[in-house]
């Protein structure tokens, strides 16, 4: 609120007690990055080992009707690349913005090579260009993205947790409240393919199309190049929330199979199943603190019915 951007990191059990204030985020369209490295729960769980489970967490975590942006890196450079684009996703679009990474990628180490500061495009929220006594915080834009005053600025504004009209005060007009709902979901969906972000290997007429994310994708890819002959694919998922949707359906068009490998009982293997057909997705699920191996992969690719 002040002008900078903010981001917080934790694991699971922290995660969940941000939700509230994950909530509080979305509702006054403060922008923030949460970073989340994924450990085996629920509760205390195994806090050493790595895990997936909380996909949906990230999705619904928080009470309400809402959307969120969520990003899943499967190395340490991604870790790097997607941090700079959730910062400018959460700027962009007035919104918090989950870097979902999983134990193994969070604790990784890697040689890389990171760009220089004047390369990155950074991202700075919209600002206000109208009188400070002219100024509404959450007005209607062309954008739906309305812009934000710093405090101490001289824009005087309030903000609440509770429904509010276009100055942030508290409202129970159900045209305004329609409005602003209507609004939050509009500025995130109409703008999916901004926000997707996907990597896909030859998934051009691929029979079976493995569909993976965090470091379960850098399993999958070894296990496609073990299964080349079988005509494989795959297609990793950077972004999570909003699914990407139309990038699955065209990277599945022609596949017979679709793989999930996800270490979770299933989480994104339902929303796969929701676009493609339950009878096309074969679930490759761990949920024991053990990483999926390239094995695993190849075995559920291989798999006659």
């Amino acid at each position: 609120m002040g002008g900078l951007s903010a981001i917080k990191a934790t694991s699971g059990p922290g995660f969940s007690l941000m939700q509230e204030h994950i909530g509080y985020a979305v509702m006054a369209e403060i922008p923030c990055v949460i970073v989340d490295v994924q450990r085996l729960g629920p509760s205390t769980g195994q806090p050493t080992s790595p895990s997936q489970g909380d996909v949906m967490q990230a999705r619904w975590g928080t009470h309400g009707d809402h959307p969120i942006i969520a990003l899943s890196p499967t190395s340490v450079r991604e870790c790097f690349d997607l941090t700079v684009t959730a910062f400018n996703l959460s700027e962009k679009y007035r919104t918090p913005v989950i870097l979902l990474m999983d134990a193994v990628v969070g604790h990784m180490r890697e040689k890389v090579i990171l760009p220089a500061p004047e390369e990155l495009e950074i991202i700075d929220r919209a600002r206000p260009n109208v009188p400070p006594e002219w100024y509404f915080p959450y007005e209607e834009t062309a954008s739906d993205v309305p812009p934000m005053a710093n405090f101490g600025d001289g824009f005087r504004y309030h903000i609440t947790g509770l429904m509010h009209d276009r100055a942030g005060f508290p409202t129970q007009r159900l045209d305004e409240i329609n409005a602003w709902l209507t609004r939050i979901f509009r500025k995130i969906d109409a703008h999916v393919d901004d926000i997707a972000i996907t990597e896909a290997i030859n998934v051009e007429h691929a029979r079976t199309l493995v569909i993976a994310y965090g470091c379960t994708a850098r399993a999958a890819k070894e296990a496609i190049y073990m299964c080349r002959r079988h005509r494989v694919g795959l297609l990793v998922l950077k972004t999570l929330w909003p699914f990407p949707k139309d990038q699955v359906l065209l990277a599945a068009h022609e596949a017979q199979r679709v793989v999930v490998p996800e270490m979770n009982m299933g989480q994104i293997a339902l929303e796969v199943e929701r676009l493609v057909g339950r009878s096309k997705v074969r679930r490759v699920r761990r949920a024991d603190g053990e990483m999926i191996t390239p094995q695993e992969i190849r075995a559920a690719i291989e798999y006659k019915e």
